[in-house]
């Protein structure tokens, strides 16, 4: 989608440029807003979290930002303290370029690991960025932060007389413990500090911390909103229902655009114990290679959902007789093979977006999760990543 300037949210403007990072393309992202924001941050678990992370969460602690700094194409993760010496320059500079004060400002940053920003072409390239900032352009936005995606991921929802707008990147190094690879979120709404940090977060525990691509953990995670408040108050309920829409197109579209993906997957666990239960088993099941490649080659074959299942070997409370295992509507799982249903199965299996559906039979709590088939097209572009 693109956005159109009746769907943008009010105070915001964007400066985005190719400071030559790695390529030509857009890599470098600045967002502010006019005034500043109540805002909150949800970030990577990782040991390894680079600079951008330890700033931004220091920096967002007081529930308080007015611009987010984004740069694409190199993570500036395990650098030492160059690394972190040129994340703080990078945020003095903005700061000096914006009058907006280095502590009201959150960066984020993806790509390679272990090198090192080119920091004279970025000192070059921001000289007069403070006097180029334009109307907010979120579509070229969500295109700067992107390193290997194929499209750019942007959603937008009104909420009363405020906009709500999301952009995200991320194809691959995604199982987080908190948020997506990158994910910023823009409105004019009007919410206080601690209604916007509850539903936030529940919203990231329901969406995005729901997605796996590939099991890895990104050392840069980071997942901000800003909320300028320059449209006035609306509905919390609204705000929140609006949220969750926009994150979940959100994770959609990434695990669309799963490195190599030709399938989305979705697994919904029900009557489950309690939630974190239904949750583990079902990333269990999306995270199996050997489910991703059944996935991939349109194989029903159930028994690798239950191998998966199996593999929760501290849920002592699962018994396998009362197990009901689903592709689609079809119940594969307790069933006696039936050659008609098989390509019927196969045909469930091509679609675009395959469902597989795990019934516990133990309480009454839900989890939903998504990823992606996997392919050859993940192992060539993470064999040359680097190079």
């Amino acid at each position: 989608m693109s956005l159109t300037a009746s769907s943008t949210p009010q105070g915001f403007s964007t400066f985005i440029t190719n400071l030559g990072i790695r390529d030509t393309t857009e890599d470098f992202v600045f967002i502010r807003s006019d005034v500043p924001c109540v805002a909150d941050g949800v970030f990577t678990q990782s040991l390894f979290a680079g600079p951008s992370v330890t700033i931004s969460r220091q920096n967002l602690q007081d529930g308080q930002a007015q611009g987010i700094i984004v740069i694409s194409k190199n993570a500036n993760v395990a650098n030492g303290a160059v690394g972190i010496a040129d994340a703080q320059e990078i945020i003095q500079l903005v700061a000096q370029e914006t009058g907006i004060a280095a502590g009201n400002l959150a960066i984020a940053s993806t790509g390679v690991i272990g090198r090192r920003y080119p920091i004279e072409k970025i000192r070059a390239g921001l000289v007069g960025m403070g006097q180029k900032l334009t109307s907010a352009d979120f579509d070229l936005a969500a295109r700067g932060i992107m390193t290997t995606d194929t499209v750019s991921k942007i959603a937008a929802r009104q909420v009363g007389n405020a906009k709500l707008v999301g952009i995200a990147k991320g194809v691959g190094m995604i199982e987080p413990n908190m948020a997506t690879m990158l994910a910023f979120f823009f409105t004019d709404a009007a919410i206080s500090a601690n209604t916007l940090r509850q539903i936030f977060r529940s919203t990231i525990d329901k969406t995005f911390n729901c997605l796996s691509i590939d099991t890895d953990t990104s050392t840069s995670d980071s997942a901000v909103i800003l909320a300028n408040g320059l449209a006035g108050e609306v509905s919390e309920t609204e705000f929140a229902i609006a949220l969750q829409e926009i994150a979940h197109d959100l994770v959609l579209k990434i695990a669309r655009d799963g490195e190599g993906a030709t399938k989305v997957i979705e697994v919904t666990v029900d009557l489950a114990a309690n939630y974190a239960q239904a949750k583990r088993v079902a990333k269990a099941i999306v995270n199996s290679p050997l489910v991703k490649t059944a996935v991939y080659g349109a194989d029903p074959n159930w028994g690798r959902v239950a191998m998966a299942i199996g593999k929760c070997e501290d849920e002592r409370d699962i018994n396998p007789d009362q197990v009901v295992i689903r592709f689609d509507q079809v119940q594969v799982y307790p069933n006696t093979f039936q050659a008609e249903n098989l390509e019927k199965l196969k045909e469930i299996m091509s679609k675009e977006k395959v469902n597989i559906h795990v019934s516990l039979n133990i309480g009454t709590d839900v989890a939903t999760v998504w990823g992606c088939d996997l392919t050859e097209g993940y192992v060539e572009i993470n064999g040359k990543y680097s190079t």
